[in-house]
């Protein structure tokens, strides 16, 4: 009976893994994957770039995705840019990535 209660559970846990804007990541775990401080992601919240979900606690959660955003801004900071001027820059693109999949979908169905 043990492994009949397991299986249901099995599937969620899995797709929690492949999905890329679960919320995984703690703040301090964020920081520390991006070689960056507690701060710098605290300034991309205030910033409007990323929001990150909140624990039942309320402490910040970071998916994949996020992560992903944050890095790109760190590394156009890293090169001189002010960080207001990189979050708009890398919405920007992440505006036009998602535009380009969603072109790209629409030419396949025709």
């Amino acid at each position: 009976m043990i492994p009949d209660q397991a299986g249901p559970a099995a599937p969620d846990a899995a797709d929690k893994f492949d999905d890329e804007h679960y919320p995984a990541y703690t703040m301090g775990r964020a920081a520390d994957m991006l070689g960056t401080t507690q701060g710098f992601l605290r300034s991309l919240d205030e910033a409007g770039l990323i929001t990150p979900q909140r624990s039942a606690g309320g402490h910040r959660r970071y998916s994949r995705y996020q992560l992903r955003l944050a890095a790109r801004v760190r590394e156009l900071v890293d090169h001189g840019t002010a960080i207001d001027a990189a979050c708009r820059i890398v919405s920007l693109e992440d505006q036009l990535h998602e535009a380009q999949r969603l072109n790209s979908e629409l030419r396949t169905q025709d």
